[in-house]
């Protein structure tokens, strides 16, 4: 396969993921915004639709996979705060890592995860 076609498929597979992504991203954003008061659950901030896009879903067990319908993985933080957790999980992470000797990833979401079968066709 030549180079440029092999780059063409692969930026369609690139695309794909992120369509899919910001689909499912759509689909329980809109049903958390539905279930749960426009709040920020940390720092209590309110939101109206003129800077809702401010406030995220946050997964509790950081599994963006996890989504059940009853939205308790979910949990509605402002931007600020969304990003103060995750910086928050990503140093604990890390001091734990250092102290345990053994690396272990605590990652569940791969988006890439089949992406050779993809390239070669099988999926």
């Amino acid at each position: 396969m030549s180079s440029d076609k092999s780059n063409e498929k692969l930026d369609r597979i690139v695309a794909q993921a992120r369509q899919d992504r910001e689909e499912r991203d759509k689909g329980y954003r809109e049903r958390a915004l539905k279930m749960y008061p426009w709040v920020c659950g940390r720092c209590t901030r309110e939101f109206t639709r003129e800077n809702l896009r401010e406030l995220t879903v946050h997964h509790r067990d950081h599994n963006h996979d996890n989504n059940p319908l009853d939205g308790s993985n979910w949990e509605l933080l402002c931007i600020y705060c969304h990003d103060n957790e995750h910086s928050r999980y990503i140093e604990s992470d890390a001091t734990k890592a250092s102290v345990d000797t053994q690396q272990s990833s605590t990652s569940t979401h791969q988006p890439f995860g089949d992406l050779a079968a993809m390239l070669k066709g099988k999926k």
